[in-house]
């Protein structure tokens, strides 16, 4: 029945690899998200929320909250240039620059752990059908066909 279904299968994978990687990231007491914005802040210090939005593929209000909650815990810090907290900078803050290693060797450790269980090449398959995919239903906004 579901053989044919992107929706249910994309879904199901969707839970199971999230189950995956909050169990690692956990130990960091940041979320998988939180983590990977963290991580793009790391490595590109004082990038604006919205290129942060267009980098995670996720909307600006959900950026804002994001950096809101990283900023509570002292891990990142923003310039604001103006009124709206959306177009600030957002750079990482000397306690956050700690979490550096911890998350890429988390990342690192994922990528080869979910590569030895899936298998290398149809592990990579997997990444670029996806990305693949995102891209085109980018292209095509609201057409489903």
């Amino acid at each position: 029945m579901f053989e044919r279904c992107l929706y249910f299968n994309l879904n199901a994978l969707t839970r199971k690899v999230n189950r995956v990687w909050e169990a690692e990231f956990r130990q960091t007491g940041l979320s998988p998200p939180h983590a990977y914005l963290m991580r793009l802040v790391l490595d590109e210090p004082g990038l604006s929320q919205k290129q942060l939005a267009e980098a995670l593929h996720l909307d600006p209000s959900t950026v804002t909250r994001f950096v809101d909650a990283l900023a509570a815990r002292h891990l990142v810090r923003r310039d604001i240039s103006g009124s709206d907290r959306r177009s600030a900078t957002v750079f990482p803050t000397r306690e956050g620059k700690r979490l550096q290693k911890k998350l890429e060797k988390i990342g690192e450790e994922l990528f080869q752990s979910l590569r030895k269980r899936i298998g290398d090449k149809p592990f990579r398959q997997l990444v670029n059908s996806l990305l693949e995919a995102r891209n085109a239903l980018d292209d095509n906004k609201g057409n489903p066909s």
